[in-house]
This record gives C-alpha cells, structure tokens and sequence, in this order.
C-alpha cells in the first residue's frame, strides 16, 4: 500500500531559460539532459529533463499532473529541426502581411507545436490591436490553428537573447525563470550612479541584476551614516565625506579639515582615539585659568567705577555741545544766500571796463526769512476784462 501512494516527480523545462514543471516519470529512469516527449494541455511536447528523479508522496504532488510519454527518438529530433525552419518561413510570411496591411506591432517570432497542429505568433504593440484579418490569411495559408499573442518587452527580449552591458549573455535568456520587479531605489541603494543608459536593460527597463545584492546591501548598511550628514561623535563636530557599504568604512571630515577613516563598530562604540584626542584639546582651549579669569573680573569692574563716576560731568558737557550746534545751525539757515556773486568777481587782479559799469553796488539790508519763504510762489493769472460794447 506504500509504494502505491508514491510517485516518481521529474522536472522538465521546453526552451532555455524557460519555467520549469513536473511531470510523472511513471517507470522511466531518467537522467539531467535527456530530451522526452511528454503530454501537456495544449498537445504532446518535446523537452529536457532538468533535475533528477524524486520519491514524493501523492498528497505532495500536484493535482491532474502530466506524465512522460516516452523517451526522444530520433524521429522525433528530426521532427523538431524540420518545425524550426519552418518557423522562420512562417515569421517571413506573416511579416509580409503586417506590413501590406500596415498594421502597428511588431512580430518577435513564430513557434511550431510538436506536432504542428498549431503556429503561436509572438508580437508587441503599445495597445490593443485588430488581427482578424491577418489570422484569416495565415490560416488560409498554412492550413492550421494560429494563435497570436501579445508579449512585453521583457518577454521580448527574453526570447530575442542578446548581450548584456557587462558582455555576458542576458541573464533572462539563460538562468533567469522569472521576473522580479525592479525599482530606482535599489540603484540608490548600492551608489550607483542614475544615467538611464547605464542602469537600463536591452528591453528599455531597469536591470534585472539590480535585485541580486539589494538584500546584502540593506543589511551591511545598517548602522551606517548618510553621505554628507553632520554627526557628533567623541564630543566633535564632524561631517561624512564617504560610505563604503561593502567593507562597512566611513570617512570623516573635521573642522580643520582633516579626514579620518573609521569603521562601523569604532563609530557605535565611539572609541576613536584622534577624535578623543581633539576633543580634549578643544575642551583646554575654551576653559581659560582661573587666575586670567579673576584678573579680567577685577579690570572691568574697576573700569565700570570709573565710568560712573565721570558720567555726570560727561552729560553736562554733551548736553552744552549739543546746545552750541543747534544755534549754529539755526544762524546757518538765517543767513540769506548772495546770488549777486558772478564768475568775474571771484577772480581777484583782473581790472575792469571803464565802459562797464561797476558792480560795487550798495547791499540790500537783509530781510528776515518769513514763513512760507521756502515753498515756491504760485503766479496768479490775471483775468483779461471783456471790452463793453456800446450799441
């Protein structure tokens, strides 16, 4: 009863690259590599064995689970090369057609079943598209199933292959099963630098290699500073100039402009020698003895009596000064401005005309300036009688 509620699980991949599922291997002995036909929803499948044979029991495997038919012939590789060319036929035909009928996507590839009874078209497009009349066509050509399906640019890429920016393979066109989202803060995270031609994938998005240390990063930063942050430590002011995550280092910045580089576990504990050191120094600078302190306590206050002393004379004579300068300013002012004054008379020796008259003339007395002097005079208009006319 033992053996009959055990099974014989295998996993099995169909392309590179791609998910992997169990199937029952039943009776087989089935080895990594071995290329099987085995039965799936859509038809029977040709694809390689991945992991060896395991012992499970039927409540651990899946429900309705597909089982291996028979171990690949030679028939059936051949079979498989001749659907291969024939797959680039059907992508040349079908590209042809998207472009009579100016159809806006993009065709990525074209894909056999097993047993040819059905051709998948991958395209990509920025939305939905109308294919009725290009499926009519294939169909009517190819005299078979057709199915079009609309991939991402992922999966696009994923299918396509390439090299990547650091010269290998695309990690999703050999190990990579599955896509994991991607964020900007993962670049953040690791110091990389944000220029989307370098952090960007042959797809057009954030690569997928973004995610593989973004965990060991976040756990050996903890405990660590910001870049450019000011932080106190030993009693010092001190400034982060840099963070090196990978080997938990901080570079400090001081106001002397000295840099010093400490650890992670120095900068908890705070046991760090030079700092120690310049705090200490700084602490004797601003305490000064308290002889000085007592000698300049005593200079002020004498300096303070002294000064309370001479106020009242000082005042007195502030007071007075400042009485002589508001009479002479106020004489300034009364005195009337001499515009007679002319080019000639300010040049001393020059002798005059006897023709022209002399300019020594008797001055006017001088009138006391009344008020309202200062503002300009208004010029009344004198109003021009109408002749009277006498009839």
């Amino acid at each position: 009863m033992e053996d009959k509620r055990r099974m014989h699980i295998v996993t099995i991949k169909f392309r590179d690259a791609g998910k992997r599922y169990h199937f029952n291997a039943q009776d087989f002995d089935l080895e990594v590599g071995q290329r099987v036909v085995v039965e799936t929803d859509r038809g029977r499948a040709l694809g390689t064995v991945v992991a060896a044979v395991e012992e499970r029991s039927e409540d651990d495997c899946p429900r309705e689970l597909k089982s291996v038919v028979r171990l690949a012939t030679e028939e059936d590789l051949k079979l498989a090369a001749v659907n291969s060319t024939r797959e680039q036929e059907a992508l040349k035909f079908c590209q042809q057609r998207i472009i009579q009928r100016r159809m806006e996507m993009k065709l990525v590839k074209a894909e056999y079943l097993f047993d040819g009874s059905k051709i998948i078209f991958f395209f990509t497009a920025d939305g939905r598209v109308d294919f009725r009349e290009l499926v009519k066509d294939l169909a009517h050509h190819f005299h078979t199933r057709i199915e079009m399906r609309q991939i991402g640019v992922r999966d696009e890429a994923k299918l396509v292959g390439g090299l990547g920016v650091c010269g290998r393979e695309l990690c999703c066109c050999t190990f990579l099963t599955d896509f994991t989202p991607v964020s900007v803060k993962m670049a953040k995270e690791q110091g990389l630098a944000l220029n989307p031609n370098k952090i960007s994938g042959q797809c057009g998005r954030l690569l997928c290699c973004l995610s593989y240390e973004f965990e060991t990063y976040c756990k050996l930063r903890k405990g660590l500073p910001k870049c450019g942050k000011k932080i106190e430590v030993c009693g010092c002011k001190v400034q982060v100039l840099d963070v090196n995550v990978l080997s938990r280092e901080v570079l400090l910045g001081t106001g002397d402009g000295k840099k010093i580089k400490v650890t992670g576990e120095q900068l908890a504990s705070g046991e760090i020698e030079e700092l120690t050191g310049a705090a200490q120094g700084e602490s004797r600078q601003s305490r000064p003895d308290r002889d000085t302190a007592g000698r300049q306590d005593r200079r002020e206050r004498r300096g303070g009596d002294k000064r309370r002393s001479g106020r009242g004379d000082g005042d007195r004579r502030q007071a007075k000064s400042s009485g002589d300068n508001k009479q002479e300013q106020q004489q300034k002012r009364e005195k009337p401005r001499d515009k007679q004054k002319t080019t000639g008379d300010r040049q001393q020796g020059r002798p005059q005309d006897r023709n022209q008259p002399q300019r020594n003339q008797p001055q006017k007395p001088q009138q006391q300036p009344q008020p309202g002097d200062g503002k300009p005079k208004r010029r009344r208009r004198r109003r021009r009688r109408k002749p009277q006319t006498t009839e």
